[in-house]
């Protein structure tokens, strides 16, 4: 009973409830939730650790990346809540926008790319006001 409660409080949280349905579309790396939550990195680490905690969610280490995945329960009670949650909130305007946000992503080559990008224009903003400082 006691594993069945703490289930229901890492839902509790509408951030957390949110990287759940995210979640439900498959494994996702940190800066995937954070791009699409619009999170800080520590924020979103934080709420992970819990649902880790919480046993619904796997994690791995890939390179500097983290994947987080929903974990396949033997336990029907949170499959059963799971896909209860999925189908009745995937309507939701919130959480339909996090999946197109999600979907978006994805299209762009995913959040890998898109720091790669930010990195370049950083790193080419750098230069370009290091070069009128010397001027």
């Amino acid at each position: 009973m006691e594993q069945l409660a703490q289930f229901f409080k890492a839902l509790s949280d509408e951030t957390r409830l949110r990287i759940v349905m995210l979640l439900t579309q498959g494994e996702l790396c940190v800066c995937d939730l954070m791009v699409v939550l619009d999170e800080p990195q520590s924020k979103i680490s934080r709420h992970l650790a819990y649902l880790k905690l919480s046993g619904l969610t796997s994690s791995k280490r890939i390179g500097v990346w983290m994947h987080y995945w929903l974990k396949d329960s033997t336990n029907g009670i949170y499959r059963a809540q799971i896909d209860f949650l999925k189908e009745q909130l995937s309507s939701q305007p919130q959480f339909r926008q996090d999946k197109e946000k999600l979907l978006d992503l994805k299209r762009q080559g995913g959040c890998k790319a898109i720091m790669k990008s930010k990195n370049r224009r950083w790193s080419k903003k750098l230069l370009l006001d290091s070069k009128k400082i010397t001027l």
